[in-house]
């Protein structure tokens, strides 16, 4: 199969997640963990999300960086318009900000460490992708310093205890991205085992042998 037909089912690959991430972010996950109203701080776009950073793991091990760079653009296009649709300019700009310099953070790092144990490239490179991610979004989404990009959400920068249940307060866009974080922080730990299961499969190609 010619390289262009891969690179086309990642991309195919990449905008199911951005799309079904963006669908889903609209539905509260429910439960109670800990104390903690996961409804509260999670939807289930959250658990979806992760899943883009596998993608452009197994791109960037096939195809090598600039052709993951591709797959990453074209998610980068689907989201910005679907999130311009569906919700308000800054969310949209955060969100498509946060994913692309995530996921090119990814690229770096995995690209930096490919030639170490299996492991440590998707894991870091996905560690790394998420703090920027979560950071960038919750940041320019609902920070007051980011007004200038939007109105501020009364809501969001309300005070109240972290996660819900500390005594500590923080505006509540801060438990939000800590819920947020946690589970990207465990979706990579376990999206390592589909990696891993399928690097037998989807062997370097030679192009991505040299870049590396």
């Amino acid at each position: 199969m010619p390289v262009f037909r891969y690179i086309a089912i990642y991309t195919a690959l990449m905008t199911a997640v951005v799309v079904a991430s963006n669908i889903l972010v609209q539905y509260p996950f429910p439960g109670v963990l800990f104390g903690i109203q996961l409804s509260d701080l999670l939807t289930y776009g959250a658990f979806i999300y992760p899943f883009a950073f596998l993608v452009t793991d197994l791109a960037n091990r096939q195809f090598g960086p600039s052709n993951a760079r591709k797959v990453v653009f074209a998610g980068f296009v689907v989201g910005v318009i679907l999130s311009y649709v569906t919700s308000q300019p800054r969310i949209a700009m955060a969100s498509g900000t946060a994913y692309l310099v995530g996921q090119l953070l990814d690229i770096s790092v995995f690209n930096q460490l490919r030639r170490t144990s299996w492991w440590k490239a998707p894991l870091l490179g996905s560690m790394l992708g998420s703090v920027i991610d979560t950071v960038i979004f919750f940041s320019l989404s609902f920070a007051p310093a980011f007004a200038f990009l939007g109105a501020n959400d009364d809501f969001a920068i309300g005070w109240a205890p972290v996660l819900g249940v500390f005594s500590t307060e923080a505006p509540r866009w801060i438990s939000w991205a800590l819920g947020d974080l946690t589970v990207k922080v465990l979706a990579g730990l376990v999206l390592l085992l589909p990696y891993g299961a399928l690097m037998s499969t989807l062997r370097p190609m030679p192009p991505a042998r040299a870049a590396a």
